[in-house]
């Protein structure tokens, strides 16, 4: 995928609710003109990369594009699981991601215990390969430095 990594922000939005109630595991959904403005190369399926919330600190995440086919949906969408424990809800925050590689292609499960340890699974696969020296340099991108801070350093 010519793509990636593939550097894009937006703001958090209301998903379908099932990430963190039925699944255990929050997502944090991005409005449709961020999936609409998605290049065309970047099919559905499990990503990994990395992820700011805000001004925060920049953690490692597991993305979905796609239509969720076990709950079929209609819209696609991109859901970032930030592998990271925090507080509260950051709904009306500014996520910003860089998309640094594919996991697998999105699938249908039988039941839902199938769906929640793939997502466990892509949860570690995650993890491994963003220890790769390639990938971890991305994580200090400069597209993850708040201009403010790049003036207030001279950059």
């Amino acid at each position: 995928m010519k793509s990636l990594p593939y550097f894009c922000r937006g703001e958090v939005v209301k998903g379908f609710g099932r990430g963190s109630k039925e699944l255990g595991i929050r997502t944090a959904n991005f409005p449709d003109r961020v999936v609409e403005h998605l290049p065309a190369d970047i099919p559905t399926g499990i990503y990994y990369g990395w992820a700011c919330v805000g001004h925060g600190e920049v953690h490692k995440m597991v993305m979905s594009i796609g239509w969720n086919p076990f709950y079929k949906n209609e819209k696609k969408s991109m859901e970032t699981h930030i592998i990271h424990t925090f507080k509260e809800d950051f709904y009306g925050e500014v996520l910003s991601i860089v998309i640094v590689g594919y996991i697998r292609p999105e699938k249908s499960f039988n039941s839902i215990d199938e769906l929640i340890a793939a997502i466990h699974s892509d949860i570690e696969e995650a993890t491994s390969r963003l220890e790769s020296d390639d990938h971890r340099k991305l994580k200090d991108d400069s597209f993850f430095t708040p201009l403010d801070r790049t003036i207030m350093n001279g950059h």
